[in-house]
């Protein structure tokens, strides 16, 4: 009884502040060689999307580096400062809000949950250099008025060993910026993560194991999807915060609700119809919810003609039937 006595207050505060109602129904748009145009910005618009996470990346040589190199001319364009400043001041031109999210990408692919030195000197070293990267895009963030900042992307190790220097490092990117906050945490780290109260979502990367079924249907995807959502719904409870998907996406390919995660290019067949129920199964579950802020699609491509398609199995919905899916849920909820 005293948890749905909890349950009952907190969602009559969403609802008084009238934040339930509202949601983020955003796209990750991916990085480019090349300036964003508005042929780009047009294919966002046509599945009503109102919101999208702009990525710039540091890349770390290993995973015990401490040293971060970014906003460098050997990037990509849009992985650098000049870049996401462009694609954030079309977006927000055509009315889209931005959720800027820098992020690490270790070379060769390692998983960036794994980042842990080996010293004290180390440490303070990635910490500093941790400071420059996110400092310098919070500041762009309060320059272009972007009104999400996301600090973190599935920094597991690194938050676990430092969380002191998380929590001061919170109050030094509020000092440079006044929109609201929150980190990616990995979908089997959000519950360990230590600051959620500092922010104001609690973010997930909701790469969830569902089902084993090579095409599993919605109503197996649903199923699967209570046991993890019961727990998310509770860590929102405790902190008081909405939940946000900050990244949530499933392959076009068999088995994609085993193991979600898998970006590796396997040879598991192309499988429409279960990236288009994963899809289904997760607007069904979430969108709906008091608690829940919205979420990211990973991931669209500036090029969306060239694309996805009938013939990918990777995570991008364009040029799928999937797309149709998210177009339909999105104008539902367009705000």
């Amino acid at each position: 009884m005293k948890k749905l006595g909890l349950l009952f207050l907190y969602l009559i505060q969403f609802s008084c502040t009238g934040e339930a109602q509202k949601k983020l129904n955003g796209v990750s748009f991916v990085a480019s060689r090349e300036k964003a145009a508005q042929k780009h910005v047009d294919e966002i618009m046509k599945i009503h999307a109102n919101s999208a996470a702009v990525m710039p990346f540091g890349f770390i040589r290993d995973i015990n580096s401490p040293e971060i190199i970014f906003d460098t001319d050997r990037q990509w364009f849009g992985e650098t400062k000049k870049g996401a400043k462009q694609y954030i001041e079309l977006l927000r031109a055509n009315g889209i809000q931005v959720m800027l999210k820098p992020q690490i990408w270790v070379w060769r692919g390692e998983f960036t949950g794994t980042i842990m030195m080996k010293s004290e000197a180390e440490w303070k070293q990635l910490e500093n250099t941790y400071d420059k990267f996110i400092l310098t895009f919070a500041k762009l963030a309060q320059e272009t008025k972007t009104p999400i900042l996301c600090i973190g992307t599935e920094l597991e190790k690194f938050v676990e060993n430092r969380p002191e220097y998380w929590k001061g490092l919170i109050k030094r990117i509020r000092a440079a910026y006044d929109g609201k906050l929150t980190y990616a945490a990995n979908w089997d780290e959000y519950k360990r993560t230590p600051f959620w109260n500092q922010l104001d979502y609690i973010g997930i990367d909701a790469y969830f194991p569902l089902s084993e079924a090579e095409t599993p249907s919605v109503e197996e995807l649903r199923t699967g999807w209570k046991p993890w959502k019961e727990k998310m719904m509770e860590v929102s409870m405790k902190n008081e915060k909405p939940v946000l998907f900050t990244e949530f996406g499933y392959r076009s390919m068999d088995y994609t609700a085993k193991k979600p995660w898998l970006v590796d290019r396997n040879e598991e067949g192309v499988n429409l119809e279960a990236q288009v129920n994963a899809k289904k199964a997760i607007f069904a579950e979430f969108w709906n919810e008091e608690w829940f802020a919205g979420g990211y699609v990973w991931k669209w491509f500036i090029q969306h003609d060239t694309s996805g398609g009938m013939e990918d199995n990777r995570f991008t919905p364009q040029n799928k039937p999937a797309q149709e899916v998210i177009a339909e849920q999105y104008k539902m909820y367009s705000n």
